[in-house]
Formats: C-alpha cells, sequence, structure tokens
C-alpha cells in the first residue's frame, strides 16, 4: 500500500514538470525574445560556453547581435554588448536589472550573500551601499589614509631598488604594494609581514585571494541546473566551502583583535581603520537592518579581495603591453621628465596634470578589463528592452571585452594604444558606456576611486624612476599574454622583468 502510494506520488509530480514546462514553452511562444543559439535539453547553451567565456560570448555576439539570448541550463541569460545596451541594463532601466542571481560563490564564500558584490537588492544592500559611499570611501576617509598609500610606494620603490639589475616577477611586488595599503586601511596594519601572524602566512593569504576571485567567477552546475547541483562537477562548491572556512578563521581572529583594542582604546578616533568604521555601525541602533557580525566579515572580505585584485591585475596588464610597445616608454617618459622633473617623485595630486600616464591606464582597462563580463545582474520585472521580451529572473551580462573591442568605437580594436585616449573626454567613472572597468549604475564598484589612486601612482612612480627590459634573451614576441578565467582575468604566466634606476640613488629613500 506504501509503495502504490509513493507510485502515484511520484507520477502526479512528474505530471506536474510535464504540465509546467509545457506552459512555460508556450508562454515563451508567445514572447518576442532576442536572438540567439538555439538551446540544447536540459543544458541549453552551455555547450558553446569554453574554457574562456568572455570570448566565446563574444564570438556568438559577432554572429547574434548586441543584444543576445542564451539559455544556461534552466535561465534565460541576455548578453548585452554594445554601448546602446550597456546604458539600458546600467542606466536607462538599471533598477530593474539591480538584483544579483544567487550563485553559490556568495552562498559559500560571502557569508550567504552578505557582502556588497552578492546581496540581492533591498533594504540591506542599500544600507551597505550608503555605508560604502558615505563612510568608508568618502573624500574625507580616502584623504586620511593618503600617508598610508605613500608610505607603502615608498617600501614598494626601495624594493624595487634593490632588485635593480635582476629578473623580478612583478605581480609578487604589485599584489604586496595593494595588500598592504587595503590591509593597513582596512585591518590597521600589515598582515603579510615576514614575521606573519597565528592563522595564515602571507603566501597562503594571497593564495586565498586568488582563489577567491577565481571561484566567484567560475560556471558551476548547481548555478544553472539547480536539480544536478548535487553533482559537484569540477569540485568547485567543495573548494567554495573550504575556502570560506579558511577566511572565516582569519576574519575571527582580526575581528576579535579589533573587539579587543576598542574596548581599551575607544576613544581614539585618529587610529580607526574601516573594520573600526563598520564595528561602530554594527552598534548603530538607527540602521534599518542591523549589521550582524557576519556582515562586517563579508564586507571585510570584499574591501579586502576587491581592494588588492584590481590594482595589481591592472598594473601586471599595463607593464606587459608597455614592454610589448616599448615606444609608449618613451612617451611616458618624455612627459614626466617635463611635469614631475629628476627631483621627485609623483605624488597623488600630480595625476590631473599626467594626461598620457591616465591614458596608459584606460588603454589597459580597455584591453584587459579587471571584470570582463561585468558580475551578473538579474531581471526584478518582465520589461522590454530594444523592442524584445525580458521575463521577469532572467540574468543579465554586460560584456566589457566586447565593448573594449568594438571597430565602431576604436580603431584597430585589438592594438594597445594609449594615443586613442589623448584629448578626449572619456572617464572610468560609470559616465561613459565605452570604457565601464569599475561597471556602472548601482551597482557600480564602490571603491573605484581607490583603485585609481593606487594604480595610477605606481604606474607612474614605476616609469619615472626606472628603465624597464625583459630579461637578457627575450624580446616582445615571447612576452605571453595568456589569460585565466575568473570573476576576473589574470596573466597565465606572470610578468618577468628587469628595472633600471633613472632617478638618483639618493631619491629611492624620500617620497
Amino acid at each position: 500500500m506504501e509503495i502504490e502510494c509513493l507510485h502515484w506520488i511520484a507520477c502526479l509530480f512528474t505530471a506536474a514538470l510535464i504540465l509546467i514546462s509545457t506552459l512555460l514553452r508556450r508562454r515563451r511562444k508567445n514572447l518576442a525574445l532576442p536572438p540567439g543559439p538555439k538551446p540544447w535539453p536540459i543544458i541549453g547553451n552551455l555547450n558553446l560556453i569554453g574554457p574562456f567565456p568572455h570570448r566565446s560570448i563574444h564570438e556568438l555576439t559577432l554572429k547574434y547581435g548586441p543584444i543576445m539570448q542564451l539559455r544556461f541550463g534552466s535561465f534565460l541569460v541576455v548578453v548585452g554588448s554594445s554601448v546602446e545596451m550597456a546604458k539600458v541594463f546600467l542606466k536607462t532601466m538599471d533598477a530593474n536589472f539591480v538584483n544579483r542571481p544567487n550563485f553559490s560563490a556568495g552562498k559559500y564564500t560571502a557569508y550567504n550573500y552578505s557582502n556588497i558584490t552578492w546581496s540581492p537588492y533591498g533594504p540591506y544592500w542599500r544600507q551597505a551601499r550608503k555605508m560604502c559611499l558615505m563612510e568608508l570611501f568618502s573624500a574625507r576617509r580616502l584623504d586620511s589614509f593618503e600617508f598610508i598609500r605613500v608610505e607603502e610606494l615608498n617600501s614598494f620603490l626601495i624594493d624595487l631598488f634593490k632588485s635593480a639589475g635582476t629578473p623580478i616577477t612583478l605581480k609578487d611586488h604589485f599584489s604586496t604594494l595593494s595588500f598592504n595599503i587595503i590591509s593597513r586601511m582596512v585591518l590597521g596594519k600589515r598582515y603579510i609581514d615576514k614575521d606573519g601572524n597565528p592563522i595564515v602566512s602571507s603566501k597562503e593569504l594571497k593564495e586565498m585571494i586568488d582563489e577567491l576571485l577565481l571561484l566567484n567567477g567560475v560556471f558551476t552546475i548547481g548555478d544553472s541546473i539547480p536539480w544536478l547541483a548535487f553533482l559537484d562537477l569540477g569540485g568547485y562548491v567543495k573548494r567554495m566551502k573550504v575556502l570560506g572556512k579558511k577566511f572565516d578563521e582569519f576574519l575571527e581572529y582580526v575581528l576579535e583583535e579589533h573587539i579587543a583594542r576598542r574596548s581599551i582604546d575607544r576613544e581614539n578616533s585618529d587610529n580607526k581603520d574601516m573594520m573600526d568604521v563598520l564595528l561602530e555601525l554594527a552598534d548603530d541602533s538607527t540602521l534599518e537592518v542591523k549589521l550582524e557580525r557576519r556582515g562586517v566579515k563579508a564586507f571585510t572580505m570584499d574591501l579586502l579581495s576587491g581592494g588588492t585584485e584590481s590594482s595589481t591585475i591592472t598594473s601586471e596588464w599595463a607593464m606587459s603591453e608597455m614592454l610589448k610597445n616599448p615606444e609608449t616608454f618613451k612617451k611616458a617618459h618624455e612627459e614626466l621628465n617635463r611635469v614631475i622633473g629628476p627631483n621627485r617623485w609623483v605624488k597623488e595630486k600630480d595625476m590631473p596634470n599626467l594626461p598620457y600616464i591616465d591614458a596608459i591606464t584606460k588603454e589597459t582597462m580597455r584591453l584587459h578589463p579587471v571584470v570582463p563580463m561585468l558580475v551578473p545582474r538579474e531581471s526584478i520585472e518582465d520589461c522590454k528592452v530594444a523592442g524584445y521580451d525580458i521575463p521577469q529572473g532572467t540574468r543579465v551580462l554586460v560584456s566589457a571585452w566586447s565593448i573594449g573591442r568594438d571597430p565602431t568605437l576604436w580603431d584597430e580594436p585589438e592594438q594597445f594604444n594609449p594615443d586613442r585616449f589623448i584629448g578626449k573626454t572619456i572617464d572610468m567613472k560609470g559616465q561613459n558606456y565605452e570604457l565601464l572597468p569599475f561597471g556602472a549604475g548601482r551597482r557600480m564598484c564602490p571603491g573605484y576611486s581607490l583603485g585609481l589612486k593606487v594604480i595610477q601612482t605606481s604606474l607612474a612612480n614605476l616609469l619615472h624612476g626606472y628603465k624597464w627590459s625583459l630579461p637578457k634573451g627575450m624580446n616582445s614576441d615571447d612576452l605571453n599574454m595568456e589569460e585565466i578565467f575568473g570573476l576576473t582575468i589574470t596573466k597565465k604566466i606572470p610578468l618577468v622583468a628587469v628595472a633600471e634606476p633613472r632617478l638618483p640613488q639618493n631619491m629611492y629613500y624620500i617620497m
């Protein structure tokens, strides 16, 4: 009797699934959906996505146009790959595309969607955004931390001077600079000193951040076909859980340090880091949504990873492209010699007077956007875009990578040519949709101004203080420019280069 009952329940469940599937198919037949390749059963168009999804999707957009529909397993995905479509999704209809899909990465590496990147649209996210804009990344707050950026840049330049004449892996130096800056701003001290800390070594902490950015960009089977999530093909979810536990141990240690320090030195407002600010906000009873302990840890993880990775990746790509195009060094040196001169280093306040350095940064971010497919969005309601129906719950991708290679916008788009930005008013602050390294609209990266400060001043001083070349026996044709895909796009083979001082020796210890 029991077996017969279970049999009928199974039959009814199957019939319900078939009925729902049939109704959905009929509904979609009545919709004017964007063009796109025909999906396969169950997997949809996942068979068309290779190891570099941004490149696979770019090739498809060349065939199907600037607004294209794909199906990733059970979910509709719409891709915008032109300035016009980016403007619709990120500005005109931003309010309808401000949500995030519930991906595994947000669940297992961001305290169940508690960080700024993955939290769904609603009171919690609006409050988090306000915290970033008004507290964590306000102009006043960033100015108060300028001494940290100066001190760490000085240490960075001294280390380069000590390594002069020998091949060095630039990524290691960039990541140390970026992480020292962000850890002092966010956590109040360096966490990758030689002595390390009781929780993780400096090497392990850097590896954890690399792993975080990789896992936040991978395709997991459960994100596309939820009923197959248990398979965990590739083992990505398992890795996410392991990484989440490691980060939690580290962040708990740091959090307890801060709580203990606050109990002793609560009145010292001159020594506050960003975690101190978050803890103060967690104590604020007037907040619409209480900031819980896991929220403090989630925001801190966001700050550490975002503040480290973007500047490291962009700086390494910039130096790689310049070593492949040596004439750019000559133009940069001419500008630096004229504006800065031989008797001092470049300061943050000098950047508005260095348009070629600014152009190098923009050109690098055009060719190598840190996040080539902006972090996925999700439609809150049914709507129409460019005459096409976009059903509620559709996932939306904006391809900054495709826009940066659009031949109608850029002459010879595959070539590295900073001159294309000289005399142009295109900025990187989400107002010009030709260049979207930090996104745009409500979900734009709130820390973009800090990222630009670190990237541009470190790059300007690298070029002002040193002559750069590839190791002996290697020429620009030998320089490997392959990528590794994740949420961000990094070089597969780290850049190795040789620095020779341009400024007098006594300049290397004064900022």
